[in-house]
């Protein structure tokens, strides 16, 4: 599996044995750090599991907090659309590596919001595919055709699609671009406008940490006169009444999210380069950048969208349910089917330096196994920084969400995260009344 490959190179590593592993002190019994919410939790004999199976799911939860990688941990998880896990462990704030004695400690509880990163991208990639069923956008078109400035540098046939893929041939920012430019858009636009494309067939894969973001979100301008901000408020976060769910974090609530932590080691080469290369800057940046009041105020499309386990978890059910929530019609379910549909076979990702299946903006599943476990080939979501895992799988009528807090590139919490995707996969087998989109 691809967590444990990770894992496995991570505890070979020279750099990582005998170092100080920068992680969060964990309190003998994590029952103390320990918050849920019963009353929304269905048995697991309800949804067809076994007595025991969520609470093996959630052992192995704790475990991922046992090896202080993270700070809080948060999961939202449904089956046949109940919801049979709604808890955290840890701290939300004042349990980091680096934080002092006289910092208050608050507990991570599942109403916490936490920053999505990179899962932000399914989001972001729903808002285009619906784009396209208004007829605004016809996903094979170019860029440049809505942006013509775009079209620079063997750029003039890039298409929304091969960005929502990951194969535009624009994957990081230009070298040495400062990382507290991420909040500047119309910069970025201008960089990336006049970055030249390694890929102008759309042929090499290779992961867009952050620019395809800021270029959707300008087709998004283009076509609608609004911001991406407007088009989530008004086609997902208010029609599914999500009290955060947006890019950033409204002033009023800055204070109730969580603390990002990078943990474990330093990034050593080649990690290093491939994380400067794809963000911009150092991962030692992000503590400072990712909890200032400018990220969180900022619009970044592939990274920044910050909710609770729950509201993504609703998020992929939605989807699970064909584009609808809660009798309302968010999307049609042919949208749904456009967007998780598979794009292309398994290839080697550039970026990542590992084989991955995506669609036109979701990373897939796969057999005999794939990011999401083994035997899951009906299953599509998005990592977070790869420690935050949010995904659906229709096969078993599932739909996922757990956040953490920490940022460890560098630690030995992989294996961990292995064995909860495959406690999920055990106790969940699937199901075969579930029906496909």
């Amino acid at each position: 599996m691809i967590l444990q490959m990770i894992d496995q190179q991570v505890n070979q590593s020279k750099h990582f044995h005998g170092l100080g592993r920068n992680l969060v002190k964990v309190p003998k019994s994590v029952s103390t750090v320990t918050t849920a919410e019963p009353s929304q939790e269905v048995s697991p004999e309800s949804v067809g599991m076994c007595a025991n199976g969520a609470e093996a799911i959630w052992n192995s939860i704790e475990d991922i907090y046992r090896t202080g990688a993270h700070p809080g941990i948060s999961i939202s998880m449904r089956r046949r659309g109940k919801i049979i896990l709604q808890r955290a462990i840890g701290h939300a704030s004042g349990n980091s590596p680096h934080a002092t004695a006289d910092e208050t400690k608050v507990l991570m509880r599942p109403e916490t919001p936490v920053c999505y990163f990179s899962a932000s991208k399914a989001v972001t990639a729903l808002l285009m595919h619906m784009l396209r069923e208004d007829k605004l956008i016809n996903l094979h078109d170019p860029i440049s055709f809505y942006a013509p400035e775009f079209g620079q540098r063997g750029k003039k046939n890039i298409t929304i699609h091969q960005v929502l893929s990951h194969r535009s041939g624009v994957p990081g920012l230009p070298s040495g671009t400062p990382i507290e430019t991420l909040w500047d858009n119309d910069l970025i636009w201008k960089m990336l406008c006049e970055a030249e494309s390694a890929s102008v067939n759309g042929d090499k894969l290779a992961y867009h940490a952050l620019t395809g973001g800021y270029i959707l979100e300008r087709v998004v301008q283009q076509v609608t006169g609004g911001s991406i901000q407007d088009l989530l408020d008004d086609r997902i976060r208010k029609p599914m009444k999500m009290k955060y769910f947006r890019y950033g974090v409204e002033d009023r609530y800055t204070n109730l999210a969580a603390y990002n932590a990078p943990t474990g080691v330093k990034p050593f080469f080649p990690l290093s380069h491939l994380i400067k290369r794809a963000l911009g800057g150092r991962l030692e940046e992000l503590e400072d950048v990712t909890n200032s009041q400018q990220f969180k105020q900022a619009i970044i499309p592939a990274g920044n969208i910050t909710g609770t386990a729950e509201e993504m978890g609703r998020f992929y059910q939605m989807m699970l349910n064909g584009g609808e929530w809660d009798g309302v019609r968010v999307c049609d379910p042919m949208t749904v089917k456009r967007l998780t549909q598979p794009y292309a076979s398994v290839q080697f990702d550039r970026t990542l330096m590992l084989p991955m299946r995506y669609s036109a903006g979701l990373m897939l599943g796969g057999k005999p196994v794939g990011i999401w476990g083994k035997n899951t080939e009906t299953a599509y979501g998005h990592i977070g920084l790869i420690n935050k895992l949010c995904w659906a799988d229709p096969a078993r009528d599932i739909s996922v969400s757990l956040l953490t807090t920490g940022v460890p590139i560098v630690a030995n919490v992989y294996t961990s995260l292995a064995r909860f995707v495959n406690a999920i996969n055990k106790h969940c087998p699937s199901d075969s009344s579930a029906s496909s989109l």
